[in-house]
C-alpha cells in the first residue's frame, strides 16, 4: 500500500451509507475504494477514506469529455466534476458527444481541448479499446489523462475514478438468484445492460450473468442500446411483447425509469418488477414510489468529484491514489429511507454546466 493509501485507510469498518451532509459541509472523507495494484483487472480492494486537495496551487484548465448529457445519470456526474472545480479554484470546460455511436466525435473534441491548451483531461469514454491511440498521445505531452466512471483499457492513463460496474451488475443478479435460488420456479428475465462495446456495460453483463448462473433465474438474449429513453423504452416494449411470461425487466437506470411508463400502461403492476444495476434521481424516485425493487449506487457525484482532484493532484505533483471509487451499497425499498441522497445524487433540477473560468 503507497503512503497516499496508508494515510487514507480507515482505522475501522466503513458505514455502507454515506453520511448526511448539508450544503455548507464537506463531502468528504467519503468511503471509497482503491485497488491495488492500479488498473489490475484481479488487484485488490483495499478501503480507504477519500480525503481531496484543500484547493490548487493555481487556477489549472481542465477538459472534461462525456458521452453524452441526455440521462439524469451524466447530469450527475457533471453537477459533481464542476462543484469540485469551483471548491478548488480551477477552470474547466465540458464537452459532451451526443451518445455512444459517436466515437470519432468524442476523440475530435478531446483532441480540440488539448489544442486548446488543456493542462489535463478527464474522459468518461464511449468506448473500452477506442481511446487508447488518443490517451498516449495525449499522456505523451505530459497531459494527465484522467478515467472517469466508464473503465478503458489504455495503460497510458494517470489515473481512474471509477467503481466496478461488474460488482454493479453481480449485486442486481444476486438480488435475483437469492430470491429464485436454484430447484424454485423458473422465472424470465429481460436484460437491457446499455450500449454494446462500453467497458462498463461489458462489465455489468458479466457481473450479472455470473450472479444468476445455477440459479432459477432464465435471462433472455440481451436487448443493447443507447441510454436514450426512447431508445430504452422502445427496447422494453419489443422484448415485452415478444415475452408475455417476462417476470423482471432489469437493466440500465435509463432502462428502469422508461419500464415503469411501460409496465403502468400495460396494467403489469405486480406482474413485472423492475431493477436497475446503477442509480439516478429516477430510479430513487422510482424506488420511493414502489415501482422500482432496487438499484446499487455507485456515488457518481462523488466519481466526478474524484477525478477532478486526480486531475490537480497529478498536475501539482502531489501523491494520488491511481485507482479509486466510491463504496457501492445497494438501495432498496427497505432502506432508502435512511439514505443521505445528496452523498449519492445532484440536487434536483440541476442543469448542465459547461464550464468554470
Amino acid at each position: 500500500m503507497t503512503h497516499a493509501m496508508r494515510t487514507l485507510a480507515l482505522l475501522g469498518a466503513t458505514a455502507l451509507v454515506p453520511f448526511a451532509a448539508s450544503a455548507d459541509d464537506a463531502w468528504y472523507p467519503f468511503p471509497a475504494q482503491a485497488i491495488e495494484p492500479a488498473f489490475a483487472t484481479d488487484g485488490e480492494s483495499v478501503a480507504v477514506d477519500y480525503v481531496p486537495l484543500e484547493a490548487a496551487s493555481q487556477p489549472w484548465n481542465i477538459c472534461v469529455s462525456f458521452p453524452h448529457m441526455k440521462d439524469a445519470y451524466w447530469l450527475g456526474v457533471n453537477y459533481g466534476v464542476i462543484e469540485e472545480a469551483r471548491r478548488l479554484g480551477v477552470r474547466m470546460s465540458v464537452v459532451e458527444a451526443d451518445g455512444y455511436t459517436e466515437l470519432p466525435r468524442q476523440i475530435s473534441q478531446i483532441e480540440d481541448c488539448v489544442s486548446a491548451g488543456a493542462d489535463a483531461v478527464i474522459i468518461g469514454a464511449i468506448s473500452f479499446d477506442g481511446l487508447n491511440s488518443l490517451v498516449r498521445e495525449v499522456a505523451a505531452q505530459d497531459i494527465p489523462v484522467i478515467d472517469v466512471i466508464n473503465g478503458m483499457s489504455s495503460t497510458d492513463l494517470t489515473a481512474k475514478s471509477l467503481v466496478s460496474f461488474h460488482t454493479m451488475g453481480y449485486e442486481t443478479g444476486r438480488y435475483l438468484a437469492e430470491a429464485h435460488p436454484a430447484g424454485s420456479d423458473e422465472v424470465s428475465v429481460g436484460w437491457f445492460p446499455g450500449p454494446a462495446g462500453a467497458g462498463w456495460v461489458e462489465a455489468a453483463h458479466r457481473g450479472f450473468m455470473e450472479a444468476v448462473e445455477g440459479s432459477a433465474v432464465r435471462v433472455l438474449e440481451p436487448r443493447y442500446g443507447d441510454t436514450g429513453r426512447e431508445v430504452q423504452q422502445r427496447l422494453v416494449e419489443d422484448v415485452l411483447t415478444a415475452n408475455p411470461e417476462v417476470r423482471y425487466v432489469a437493466g440500465t437506470a435509463v432502462t428502469a425509469e422508461a419500464a415503469q411508463g411501460v409496465v403502468r400502461e400495460r396494467g403489469l403492476q405486480g406482474q413485472v418488477d423492475i431493477l436497475a444495476f446503477y442509480m439516478t434521481p429516477g430510479v430513487y424516485t422510482g424506488i420511493q414510489r414502489g415501482m422500482i425493487l432496487g438499484a446499487p449506487a455507485d456515488s457518481m457525484v462523488i466519481q466526478g468529484r474524484i477525478a477532478v482532484d486526480q486531475a490537480v493532484r497529478a498536475l501539482e505533483g502531489e501523491e494520488l491514489i491511481r485507482h479509486v471509487g466510491p463504496q457501492i451499497f445497494v438501495v432498496d425499498q427497505d432502506n432508502i429511507a435512511e439514505i443521505a441522497r445528496d452523498a449519492i445524487l445532484p440536487p434536483d433540477g440541476f442543469s448542465p454546466v459547461f464550464s468554470v473560468n
